[in-house]
Parts: structure tokens; sequence; C-alpha cells
């Protein structure tokens, strides 16, 4: 990997050397995408000079990562299967952007020497974008990135040092509620914990299926805490869904959200190359109804959101084109609440 960018590179592929003395042994062949000029999100055109109505903000972070990794270069393979994703709109009736102003950043430069390190320079790089002057999407990379870009939040005028203020709705297939994983109070595995420690007042937790007896207790417990299982809103008797009783709670949530949407919050088949894919999760037509709701409700304003924990493979491009659906939903649900 010397003296490659990481920027072009799409993902890892691991393949077995057949060498009858290493049989078995695992070789990491690294693809690399030619460079042709700044790739963009949905592939449109931008103008470098701002202000801008939405920004796209890469965080190839990875650090923690307790099983598959890749999410490092997640946000690079995401932007670069936008370029695929349809412009037109059914709810605007019309294609993307829509006279709004997108930007792409560049990435954010993970050239990091410590986890300490690479969260206080998360946090630097968000406090730029999210002053409410602009919609900030950020992409990454594992759902670490949350903490930093929460701590950012402070200084945003709908939040004002008051992060009591700020509910989070977490789509994600884990509870992210431990306060270690693998001996690190740091990790992805403890975002949503170490996010309530700084003070968040209220977290919406939406597909949860794998979470441990720690993270039980803090759902049954703690008051900030509203969990949303899986296997319920799934259910195989209809009738016993809670699938409504979700909608409307997301319908009369009040003040500033932030949307934080783990794709393995989805269904294992849309993202088998997440870290941790899990059977049982949300369909892409339900993900995107919670998307709308969220913008729609009356009382709420989301000010920003983040599609994490987005990887790769050389079998599929599936994971991270879903990613790039997710947040072109998003962007979309965020104009049609925008023109009211």
């Amino acid at each position: 990997m010397d003296g490659c960018d990481l920027s072009t590179i799409l993902y890892y592929d691991y393949r077995f050397d057949l060498n009858p003395e290493a049989i078995n042994r695992e070789k990491r062949v690294v693809i690399i995408m030619e460079e042709s000029g700044k790739m963009t999100f949905l592939g449109l055109e931008e103008n470098e000079n701002g202000p801008y109505d939405i920004v796209i903000l890469p965080i190839p972070y990875e650090m923690t990562t307790s099983y598959k990794e890749g999410t490092e270069f997640g946000p690079e393979a995401c932007i670069s299967a936008s370029s695929q994703v349809e412009l037109f709109d059914e709810l605007l009736d019309d294609d993307l952007p829509c006279g709004f102003k997108l930007f792409t950043s560049d990435n954010w430069n993970n050239e990091v020497s410590s986890l300490k390190e690479a969260l206080e320079s998360i946090e630097r790089f968000s406090s730029k974008w999210v002053n409410g002057e602009q919609f900030p999407i950020f992409l990454g990379g594992e759902h670490g990135i949350l903490l930093p870009i929460i701590r950012s939040l402070k200084k945003h005028p709908k939040i004002e040092g008051e992060l009591e203020k700020l509910t989070i709705v977490q789509i994600d297939a884990h509870a992210d509620l431990r306060d270690e994983l693998n001996g690190e109070r740091f990790s992805h595995g403890t975002v949503i914990r170490r996010s309530l420690d700084e003070g968040v007042g209220k977290i919406v937790q939406i597909g949860i299926r794998a979470y441990c007896s720690e993270e039980k207790e803090i759902i049954e417990s703690d008051r900030r805490v509203n969990t949303w299982f899986a296997r319920d809103l799934i259910s195989i008797d209809s009738e016993d869904s809670n699938w409504n009783e979700m909608i409307d709670q997301i319908k009369n949530l009040s003040g500033p959200i932030w949307l934080s949407f783990d794709i393995d919050g989805l269904d294992g088949i849309l993202v088998p190359a997440t870290g941790t894919p899990v059977p049982g999760g949300l369909s892409f037509w339900g993900a995107n109804k919670i998307i709308q709701e969220l913008f729609n409700a009356k009382k709420s304003q989301v000010i920003g959101a983040d599609v994490n924990e987005i990887s790769t493979s050389p079998g599929t491009n599936l994971t991270e084109f879903s990613a790039a659906l997710i947040a072109t939903k998003i962007i979309a649900c965020h104009i049609m609440s925008t023109k009211g």
C-alpha cells in the first residue's frame, strides 16, 4: 500500500494462497480504482463555493471494529455507488437536487495515531458543518463516528450547549449500550451509552435484535431509552406487530432530532458486506417509511444524519448501494420538509 492514496481504494479482497506450503493462508489484495477527479454524491455537478443547503461528509474511520473489517472504505464506495442512483424522487415528483445546492466534502483525514486523537479530529471536522447553516449527512465508517458528532452538536443553535434537548433516532441491529466492548469504552458497540453520558436527552432505537444482558437492563431501566425490537415490529402475526405504535411515536417527537442510521438495521440480505449483518431486520420500504415520517413530524426538526457501518465486498455492490439509497432518501425528505 506504500504510495497508494486511500481515497482510491474501494475494498480489500481476501483470497487464498494456493501455494501447497501455504494452503488456507489469506492474502489481502487491494482493489484500486483509477482516479478520475473528485467523486460527488449522486454524480451531480457541484459548485465549490458556498453557502450550501446539504453537505455530504465522508468519514473513513475504522479503529474499534470487532468482527468484519472494511468500513474505512465504505464512504468512498457509497459515493461511487450513488452515481447509479436515479435522481427522480416520487415524494418530490422531481429530479434531485430540486434547486438545492449539494456539496460533497473531502474525506476526513484518517491519518491519526490513537483512538483519542481520532475522536478529537472527527469532532473538529464535524464542528464546521453542524452550525445550522446547512443540513449535514455524514457517511461512515464505523458507528463510533457518532460520539464526536454529538459532541460537536453542542454548538448547534437548536441545542445551545444543552444536549438534553436532543433526541437520537437510532436505526440499528445492535443496542450499542455496553459500557465497554473488548476492553474499549469508546467503541462502535458503546456509542449510544457514551452519547447518554454526554447528556443526550432521549434515544429512540428501532430494529434492535442483537444485545446483551447488560444492555437489556439499561433498556428496561433508563427512561431516556425507548427501544423498538425488530421481532415486535416485524411479527409473524401481523396482529401482534407494534409497527403503528412506533410510527405514532416518531410522529409525536418534539425538538431537535439526530438520525443515526447504522445500515445493519436493514435486513442482512440488503447489506451483506456490513461489519455484522444480522437477519430479521427492516425492509428497505420500512426504512423509507420511518425516514419519511420522521421528517414529516410537526413538532420536531431533523438537524442532521449519519449513515454508518458502510462496507464493501468484491462479490456484490449491494451494501454500498443500499447505503446510497438511504442517504438519498434522507436528502429528498429534508428537501420535502424544507419546502413545507
